[in-house]
């Protein structure tokens, strides 16, 4: 019996991917839930298992193909019996096939009739336009839009590649495109609200056409992988629709930093102590402390969404690109299982083990370059979080005391954050308090 492999759903939202490893070929023999390939998508990969035992007899998709949302991408024969491939000479003996009039058919063979297919009447053509998958390309990009929602974007002059489609599989539709010419001018001219149902979309950051690089020497292309795509979108549309403030502070962490390194000696590898971990468990006290920060603007409605729930993302470097997993009720967890759990997590992240769904839910992120280097830096806001913490390099600076001076381990720190829900002096309190419970941990059970 024949089987149409199709992408499965891995995420809310997603409605494509990236084939970037395909693991059988025609004609190999697979297991049910064995991995035919992995996708990427929405800054991770994803395995797409078998769903049936067999032999793969079609691979319809090749390493860099986009394919979207229950797309067929191999064909698998098992072992059962096809009662549809059964002809209708077996199946009816005996019963005399009725003779059909021959029709003519324009532009193809005529394929042989069965009488079940005479027998049924054709179901009534759809008035709704189909999708033109042979019309306008983009490299290998197909923009799923009838060609009459493509006539309306050229009349509009709208790039249809810009327009996030809300049907099947992203499907473009005529309001898709009106919708799309209406916000991107509120957007401009601050004409009113944008719809909430249509929230965050691709494709608003134009770039001038760049000049020939090659008249000045020899250059190479590359593209750019799924998770540098998506990072340059959002970051974009971040730094293009976000008026942010970046505050600086300094942390005190002499004695956290030889608690912990203390801690270490006899921890194991997965359960060693980061300062990241700590962090991780300052900020969701402090979150607790100020909720204006666990929170996200809804300027369609005017509301202010506050979250009772603290799930922390923490920015891992991948030779892919930067990843954030997240970790969720950070609030209800002690720094020994926070430091499990984030190592846990950063190396399934490394390894791009991670899933879609372990990426999402985020109400405020920590971003850590000590390990680099760096004395400070500006991180930008994840939206829709309203904040992000920055971590630079802690280096032993001479400290006032109020008569000498003493040598201390300062931890530069960097709060960027919206500045249409956090103002100044809560800003300013907020990176404060995390910088007093690191200097005296008592803080946090005295404030929290």
């Amino acid at each position: 019996m024949k089987h149409e492999i199709r992408v499965p759903a891995v995420s809310e939202g997603v409605t494509e991917g990236t084939v970037v490893n395909i693991t059988v070929a025609v004609g190999d023999s697979v297991e049910v839930e064995q991995t035919l390939l992995e996708l990427e998508t929405d800054k991770a990969v994803v395995e797409v298992p078998s769903s049936h035992a067999g032999k793969i007899t079609e691979v319809l998709v090749s390493e860099g193909d986009r394919v979207a949302i229950d797309a067929v991408i191999m064909v698998l024969q098992s072992s059962g019996v096809d009662e549809e491939a059964v002809t209708p000479e077996v199946a009816r003996e005996d019963v005399p096939a009725p003779v059909v009039e021959a029709q003519p058919v324009s532009g193809a063979v005529a394929e042989q009739t069965t009488p079940a297919e005479t027998a049924a009447p054709s179901p009534p053509p759809s008035d709704e336009p189909q999708v033109d998958l042979n019309t306008v390309r983009r490299n290998d990009l197909v923009a799923p839009a009838a060609p009459s929602v493509r006539r309306l974007a050229r009349d509009l002059g709208v790039d249809i590649y810009q327009v996030q489609g809300t049907g099947p599989g992203g499907r473009v539709s005529e309001d898709d495109v009106r919708n799309f010419v209406r916000e991107t001018m509120q957007r401009i001219t601050g004409g009113g609200p944008v719809p909430s149902v249509l929230g965050e979309f691709p494709g608003l950051h134009a770039q001038r056409p760049l000049p020939d690089f090659s008249r000045w020497g020899t250059v190479r292309r590359e593209p750019l992988s799924r998770v540098r795509e998506l990072t340059a979108d959002s970051m974009g549309y971040a730094w293009s629709t976000i008026p942010m403030v970046t505050q600086y502070d300094n942390a005190q962490i002499t004695e956290v930093e030889a608690f912990r390194q203390k801690t270490n000696q006899r921890a194991s590898t997965e359960d060693r102590l980061t300062m990241t971990a700590i962090m991780v468990k300052v900020c969701a006290a402090a979150l607790k402390a100020f909720p204006g920060v666990n929170s996200s603007l809804d300027l369609a409605n005017k509301e202010l969404v506050l979250k009772d729930y603290v799930h922390i993302g923490v920015a891992v470097d991948t030779p892919g690109g930067l990843l954030v997993p997240v970790i969720r009720d950070a609030d209800q967890k002690g720094i020994e299982r926070l430091a499990t759990e984030l190592n846990g997590l950063a190396e399934k992240t490394r390894e791009r083990k991670i899933s879609p769904a372990e990426m999402e839910g985020g109400t405020f992120t920590i971003s850590n370059l000590g390990g680099v280097g760096g004395t400070s830096f500006t991180p930008i806001v994840y939206a829709p979080q309203v904040a992000i913490l920055g971590i630079s390099t802690a280096t032993m600076q001479p400290v006032w005391d109020g008569s000498q001076f003493v040598p201390q381990l300062i931890m530069p720190l960097s709060l960027t954050y919206d500045h249409r829900v956090v103002d100044g002096a809560d800003g300013a309190r907020f990176l404060r308090w995390i910088c007093e419970a690191l200097d005296n941990p008592l803080n946090l059970v005295m404030k929290g």
